[in-house]
């Protein structure tokens, strides 16, 4: 059977990846077979997701009815029912869902009415507590099929720590990221020297680590000190694969969904209030606006190096009007030229117009001539691919160190 669960997290508190890790132990104790734990993010612009917007599904061999009625005792046990947003979803279902309605989930937007009827048709058991909404995540979850997929084991608190201050050694975390890299990632940014696989906010992870493999990702968290750990739990993800993007056209973009979109830079970007740079890029008469947001830190500076004529590739999220840059590929660069009127070569003073189609004339001495002087500028930017730093990195978002996009 397949089990689903989303939405038992809040602001406040709690993990349904934790649930789910809780949730595994006890089916285990009944002498069920766990084969795999699955963490799926679904579209990142949903508004109504507490945080991450992550649902997870349990591949189980055992009795259904026994799995279903443990995974809603847990949801109820654990799951944070005080905050408004949070409407936990179970699902337990003996064969895969329509993989068209995980797909639709992670790129686009799904209503509750259209799980239950999926649900229904499988003959699956499911619980919706609360508005249901959870049924959304908890069905896209047991509905996925993961053509790319990594690995992050998440390392879970103490119970009795929970909400307290975070007691992990930084340098064996960097470490970790040097003897690992490009293995696992997004475990520090180096260049900003900040810590990325350790959360901020007062629920049970304590850290986890990222990458292309169990074994790796297990490696790198053997090399991490910190403070005694609760359950550990190796999650197969869709985490770091892109799977969020779809191809978009500039003038047929759709709020809330992301996008690769290609275009010519249609002007000089600019840095506005906050350090936040944007610039246009058009394709015909349609264009659009394109923003590298103050926490993406270093990757502003190779926008600011775009010129118009620039060929390129955006890669993220259409929000507000703007599409909010998560890669960026430089396909080919514009040859900016600084035109201005030649210097006669009579007297060696410079021209200036002489009208409209008139080419120029010396001042001094009368010469004409009909060509500017026309001078190109050197690029210091290269064509190619840019990202955002880990620190600003989304869950879906593939890194470069995974190989460039297809």
């Amino acid at each position: 059977m397949l089990i689903g669960i989303d939405d038992t997290d809040s602001p406040a508190g709690m993990c349904t990846t934790y649930l789910g890790a809780v949730l595994a132990r006890r089916l285990i104790r009944e002498h069920m077979r766990v084969r795999e734990a699955r963490l799926v993010r679904l579209n990142p612009n949903v508004t109504y997701k507490t945080r991450g917007n992550a649902a997870i599904a349990l591949d189980v061999l055992g009795d259904a009815d026994r799995a279903f009625a443990i995974a809603c005792e847990i949801v109820e046990e654990l799951a944070d029912f005080s905050c408004d947003n949070t409407n936990p979803g179970v699902v337990v279902a003996e064969e895969r869902l329509d993989f068209a309605f995980y797909e639709r989930a992670v790129t686009d937007f799904c209503e509750i009415a259209d799980a239950v009827k999926l649900l229904d048709a499988a003959g699956a058991r499911y619980k919706g507590y609360k508005n249901r909404r959870g049924l959304i995540g908890a069905t896209a979850a047991v509905a996925s099929v993961l053509a790319d997929k990594t690995s992050e084991i998440l390392v879970y608190r103490e119970p009795e720590r929970w909400g307290t201050p975070r007691a992990v050694d930084r340098e064996s975390l960097f470490a970790a990221e040097v003897a690992t890299f490009p293995h696992t990632w997004d475990t520090v940014d180096i260049v900003n020297g900040v810590v990325v696989c350790v959360p901020h906010t007062p629920d049970p992870v304590l850290f986890g680590i990222r990458g292309e493999s169990p074994a790796w990702v297990m490696l790198a968290r053997s090399m991490v000190e910190s403070e005694k750990p609760d359950i550990e739990q190796c999650w197969v993800t869709n985490q770091g694969t892109d799977a969020h993007l779809r191809d978009g056209k500039i003038g047929e973009l759709q709020e809330g969904l992301s996008y690769r979109v290609h275009g010519i830079v249609g002007d000089e970007p600019m840095t506005g209030a906050g350090g936040h740079v944007s610039f246009t890029i058009k394709d015909g008469d349609h264009s659009v606006r394109c923003m590298a947001y103050e926490p993406t830190k270093n990757f502003r500076s190779i926008v600011r190096e775009l010129v118009p004529g620039d060929d390129v590739i955006a890669m993220g999220s259409y929000k507000k009007g703007s599409i909010n840059l998560e890669k960026m590929k430089v396909v080919t660069l514009a040859a900016p030229v600084i035109t201005r009127p030649p210097v006669c070569s009579a007297c060696s003073k410079r021209m200036t117009s002489d009208g409209t189609g008139k080419g120029y004339k010396c001042r001094k001495c009368g010469a004409h001539a009909s060509e500017p002087e026309v001078r190109e500028i050197p690029r210091t930017l290269a064509a190619g691919w840019y990202e955002v730093p880990p620190t600003a990195r989304r869950h879906l978002a593939k890194p470069l160190c995974r190989g460039e996009p297809e």
